[in-house]
Formats: structure tokens, C-alpha cells, sequence
């Protein structure tokens, strides 16, 4: 498997539909597609190092996990291409505008990202509040291109997914909840909920995305979006897992951090054992949504929900 995630739209997962899937293959061919976009629309030339400070923050890194649902999901509906790439591109560029925003001395604080020095780390905290905000922007511009590549109604609907998701009903509100966390004992349902914002409701997003760009019924609408919320979260508790039981170096960001700045997570609330069993739980929850969506094809989602549950980092 490469460091990203895979290949081509391939795996072996025998869910949905019969046989052995390749997900190397699959990831491999659409990653390759995924990073050339980005190379051509993340811009080099913006004023005053900006656009090194941007391309830092996207190139070179990341599982992709993001672009590659909307992919999968727009295979799995017979979406077009256009549409599905810059939705794919959109989504990155908001997850790493998050990550950027997240890692900076007002929120998390951290120093590695990805393997390397946090952006406001190389290129100082003012920099990389603009590179931020200028990847957000950059993410609706690629969804609502000039001609007729995407379909205005297309674009509506991805510029609308994708709000929501990155918003103060989404990944933003998450991230409030969490910085007003710290110290606190959550339950179990405050912590759902502020990681199905948080971290869920962008991976969710990513699948509507995906499903925006073809055709299907509602009831294989609603089952992709029951598929996207347990995987969302499923992301989660893996991530809880891993930053006690993974090494910085494997993570590629700082592993212990949430404990040590006394974040609640779902190892610290359940315990690695039941946390271990509550991720497989949602991953059987994301495998019977794709059996229930009557979609001829979902090899690649489900190969996906198991590569993010069985993951290594």
C-alpha cells in the first residue's frame, strides 16, 4: 500500500459486490489523477510566498483518504469525472486548510504534521493563517469552475455538501466543542457528537460529494450517508487508538497528544479494549449501509471503511 492510502478504485474487500477488490490498484491509478490536480490548481505564483506556504501544506502528504470516498462514491453511482475530481481536489484542500488552522499555537499547538514541520512552524504563524484561508477559498473555486465542466446544479449542491461539512454544523462546530473540552469528562454521547462534527462530518461529506455527481434513488442516498457517518467516526476511534499505541514516526504527527493536553477521547473514556470493539462495531454499521443501498458496485467504499479501521497510522 503506498503512504497515502492505495491505488487505483481496488482492494480486497468482498463486500458488496462479489469478488476480491484491489485497493492498491484502485487507489494508485485515482491518487495519481488526485495529486496532478492539485499540482495544477494549488497556485506556486501567489503574492509573497503564499502559494509555497499553500503548496506545502497539500502536496507531498496525507492518506488522501477524503478524495478517494468521493471517487468511490461517484464510481458507485456513475457520476462524471470532472465533477467527482474537483470535488475530490475541494474536499483535500479544506481538510488541510483544517489542519494548518488546527496545528497553530491558538488551538493545538503542534509541531509535526504529515512528517514535517507544522506550516506555521516553517513559514510563521501569519503565513499560515492566509494559507489557510486561502485554501478554503480555493476549495468552492474548484467547485464552480467557468464553462460547462460542472453543471450549475452540480455546483450548488457540492458548494452546499461541502459548507456544511467544513462549517459551524460541521468540522468547525467539532472543533469548538473539543477546545472547550479540554479537562472535562464528556459521556459517551457528547463525545459522538463532537467527533461526528469534528472529524466525521467532513469524511461523511466526502461521500454525498461523490454521490452528488451521478444519479441515484434516495434510498441509496440515505444508505451512503448512514456509510459515511460510521465511517466518520470509526476514523475517530481509530485515531484515539492510534495516539497511544503508535510511535510519532509511524503517525507522522505527534502521537500522545490528546492525553497530554487532556483532551477526552474514546480510549480514555472506554478503555483500548472497548474502544478496539466500538470501531469494528461501526465498521459492521458502514458494511450493512452499503449492502442496504441496492448500488451494483461498492467495493471501493467498502475497502475503504476497512483500510480506515485496520490502519496502521
Amino acid at each position: 500500500m503506498d503512504a497515502r492510502v492505495t491505488s487505483s478504485l481496488t482492494s480486497s474487500a468482498s463486500a458488496a459486490t462479489g469478488g476480491a477488490f484491489d485497493l492498491a490498484a484502485w487507489s494508485g491509478r485515482h491518487l495519481d489523477r488526485v495529486e496532478q490536480a492539485l499540482s495544477r490548481w494549488v497556485p506556486l505564483d501567489a503574492p509573497a510566498g503564499l502559494g509555497e506556504a499553500m503548496r506545502y501544506a497539500v502536496l507531498d502528504g496525507g492518506k488522501r483518504l477524503r478524495p478517494l470516498l468521493v471517487l468511490a462514491a461517484g464510481e458507485a453511482v456513475g457520476g462524471q469525472e470532472e465533477p467527482a475530481l474537483r470535488a475530490a481536489c475541494a474536499v483535500e484542500l479544506i481538510h488541510a486548510y483544517s489542519l494548518v488552522h488546527d496545528d497553530m499555537p491558538c488551538m493545538d499547538n503542534d509541531v509535526l504534521r504529515r512528517g514535517k514541520p507544522t506550516v506555521h512552524v516553517q513559514f510563521g504563524e501569519a503565513q499560515a493563517l492566509l494559507a489557510g484561508d486561502a485554501l478554503q477559498a480555493l476549495a468552492f473555486e474548484l467547485l464552480a469552475p467557468d464553462g460547462d465542466q460542472v453543471p450549475a446544479h452540480v455546483q450548488a449542491t457540492l458548494c452546499r455538501l461541502l459548507a456544511r461539512a467544513a462549517g459551524s454544523s460541521g468540522m468547525a462546530g467539532g472543533q469548538a466543542i473539543d477546545l472547550a473540552s479540554v479537562g472535562l469528562s464528556l459521556t459517551e454521547d457528547q463525545l459522538r457528537q463532537m467527533h461526528r462534527l469534528k472529524t466525521g462530518a467532513l469524511l461523511q461529506g466526502s461521500v454525498m460529494m461523490g454521490a452528488a455527481c451521478g444519479q441515484a434513488a434516495a434510498t441509496a442516498l440515505a444508505a451512503l450517508e448512514r456509510y459515511g457517518a460510521a465511517l466518520g467516526l470509526a476514523f475517530q476511534v481509530v485515531d484515539d487508538i492510534l495516539d497511544v499505541t503508535a510511535d510519532s514516526a509511524t503517525l507522522g504527527k505527534t502521537a500522545g497528544k490528546d492525553a497530554a493536553s487532556d483532551k477526552p477521547t474514546y480510549v480514555s473514556l472506554l478503555g483500548l479494549s472497548r474502544a478496539r470493539a466500538h470501531a469494528d462495531e461501526l465498521l459492521h454499521e458502514a458494511h450493512a449501509a452499503l449492502a442496504a443501498s441496492g448500488l451494483p458496485d461498492t467495493r471501493a467504499l467498502a475497502a475503504l471503511a476497512d483500510m480506515v479501521v485496520n490502519r496502521s497510522h
